[in-house]
C-alpha cells in the first residue's frame, strides 16, 4: 500500500504546503497539531493547559480520520515554548493516554506558528 494523504474537516486546515496526516499500510504520521480551533481559524486560550486540551481534541479528529484512535499512538514530540509550563500540559496530555502511553519527546522551542504555546506531532500504527 502506497502514501496516503489524510485530512479531517473536524481539524483545522493546514497552513502550509503539508498534510494533516500521511498514511501508509498500518502507520500513520500526523504533523504537528497547534491548538487553533477549526471552526473559527483561531487560536485556542492563552494558555498551555487550553492549548494543549485543544490541540489533542484536534489530533483525535485526524487519527478519527486514519481510522485510529489515542490507543493506536506509538510514540509523540510535543513542542512548547517555555518548558515551565510542562506541568499543565502534562497533566491535560495524561488524560488522553490514561494507559500505556506512548514514547515521547518534549522540547522547548523559541517559537511556534500563530504564536501557539504547544505543538504536538506523533506516529500511530494499527
Amino acid at each position: 500500500m502506497g502514501k496516503k494523504t489524510i485530512s479531517s474537516p473536524n481539524a483545522p486546515k493546514a497552513i502550509g504546503p503539508y498534510s494533516q496526516a500521511v498514511r501508509n499500510g498500518s502507520w500513520a504520521f500526523i504533523s504537528g497539531c497547534l491548538p487553533v480551533d477549526p471552526v473559527t481559524g483561531e487560536l485556542a486560550g492563552g494558555d498551555a493547559r487550553t492549548q494543549t486540551q485543544r490541540v489533542l481534541e484536534n489530533m483525535g479528529q485526524i487519527l478519527k480520520a486514519c481510522r485510529m484512535d489515542f490507543k493506536h499512538v506509538l510514540k509523540t514530540t510535543v513542542f512548547v515554548t517555555d518548558l515551565s509550563c510542562f506541568a499543565d500540559m502534562n497533566e491535560v496530555y495524561a488524560s488522553f493516554f490514561p494507559e500505556n502511553p506512548p514514547a515521547r519527546s518534549t522540547v522547548q522551542v523559541s517559537a511556534l506558528p500563530k504564536g501557539a504555546l504547544v505543538e504536538i506531532e506523533a506516529v500511530a500504527r494499527k
